[in-house]
């Protein structure tokens, strides 16, 4: 079969290298599937660079989420069958960057029909950890003002639908018009261009000086800083990641002065920790699909040969939505 590997580490634009290698086998627990589709992720790009906190063993194909049409079961795999349609992560380093990959039975779900091939495969990373991140983590309620960094992003643009779908009113930050075109689209009731306006201003004065009661970070950095500046008093920030590159010190003394919590969220540990809260996100994700609540932005559907291109372009922030392997 045809896969992207990597066998060094680098920039994806270097490191990734269109190679023939032999079909993967399903281990125990485990289903091969044929790649139906398969988004790229920012994890992706961390690990193509080695600063990720996986580390797969070189070589490997990276794409850790997929929607695949089952093939074979691996030993004491039940519940699934043999031509199923199915999401989740992949088993590095059998990724969805190529032709066949590697799931595991345990956390691998049904496709939900209302999404074609490459909504589906951007349902699971990006939705359970906003999921996660906006009921769980923080507990955002309805009327609440959820501040979303990032917002065209695909970790980004889920939140501001799953936060619309709360009952939130959602402020979103991004960098640029085209991206702030699409998080209208998305739903949010308030955009902020951060290239063009100081997002500490316009939350405050979109709250009348409270802050916004939750705060979406998969940013980090300076971002992070300054969003300790229009919290509201009990909010919440959520650390979800540091694609700034800048992983940030927390002033603690400040959040003891205005009574703000700082609230982690690393939603691959509930895979292991909470196996059944993941299954019940996805039935309730999958609820919200059906209903039309939620719908992954797909901005772009690449072909296997164009795919490492996508994946150096979401590593530059320079793409909108998702960007999908699509064969």
């Amino acid at each position: 079969m045809k896969a992207w590997r990597v066998s060094e580490l680098g920039e994806p634009k270097d490191v990734l290298e269109l190679v023939e290698v032999d079909d993967p086998q399903p281990g125990p627990r485990q289903l091969l599937v044929r790649v139906l589709a398969s988004p790229a992720n920012f994890p992706d790009v961390l690990m193509c660079r080695g600063l990720y906190q996986v580390k797969p063993d070189l070589p490997f194909t990276p794409g850790v989420e997929l929607c695949g049409e089952v093939l074979a079961l691996g030993e004491g795999v039940t519940g699934f069958a043999v031509g199923d349609r199915i999401i989740g992560p992949s088993v590095l380093p059998h990724g969805g960057f190529a032709e066949l990959a590697v799931m595991d039975a345990g956390i691998s779900f049904p496709a939900p029909p209302e999404l074609d091939d490459a909504e589906a495969s951007s349902l699971f990373i990006g939705y359970q950890t906003g999921w996660f991140g906006l009921h769980r983590r923080a507990q955002l309620k309805a009327g609440e003002t959820l501040l979303v960094h990032a917002g065209a992003g695909g970790v980004g643009s889920a939140a501001i639908q799953l936060g619309k779908a709360a009952g939130a009113r959602v402020i979103a930050v991004v960098g640029g018009p085209a991206k702030a075109e699409v998080a209208r689209v998305l739903g949010a009731d308030v955009v902020i261009d951060r290239h063009t306006q100081d997002f500490v201003a316009v939350v405050k004065a979109e709250t009348g000086g409270r802050g916004a009661d939750v705060i979406y970070d998969p940013v980090g950095g300076e971002t992070y800083q300054r969003s300790t500046k229009c919290i509201a008093f009990e909010g919440r920030i959520l650390i979800v990641g540091f694609a700034g590159g800048d992983i940030q010190s927390a002033a603690l003394n400040h959040a003891l002065v205005k009574n703000y919590s700082i609230v982690g969220l690393h939603w691959g540990l509930y895979n292991l920790y909470d196996p059944p809260a993941v299954a019940e996100a996805h039935r309730a994700l999958s609820a919200l699909a059906a209903s039309g609540a939620i719908r992954p932005l797909v901005s772009e559907r690449l072909s296997l040969t164009d795919l490492a291109d996508g994946i150096q372009r979401l590593g530059d922030g320079v793409t909108v939505g998702r960007v999908v392997y699509a064969p």
